[in-house]
């Protein structure tokens, strides 16, 4: 099972890249255990996270090609 993670904003500073893949991870709690342990400020960072373009506010199930996508805080103007 593949999952495809998008970064956007100030968080590719920190990952190094806009764009990164991962097998066998069953749901956003494990994602985010695993993207903290890869880059730990990423656990300093404000951000949302949206699964197939749904913003979500709690552990979720993930399916293969699952799109998650990392959303810093955005400003109008």
């Amino acid at each position: 099972m593949k999952i495809n993670v998008k970064i956007f904003g100030q968080l590719v500073e920190i990952t190094g890249t806009d764009n990164l893949s991962f097998d066998n991870i069953q749901d956003t709690d494990q994602l985010m255990e695993r993207l903290h342990s890869l880059f730990p400020s990423l656990r300093e960072a404000s951000f949302a996270c949206a699964v197939n373009l749904r913003i979500i506010r709690t552990n979720t199930h993930l399916l293969d090609n699952s799109m998650v996508a990392l959303l810093p805080p955005f400003s109008g103007g």
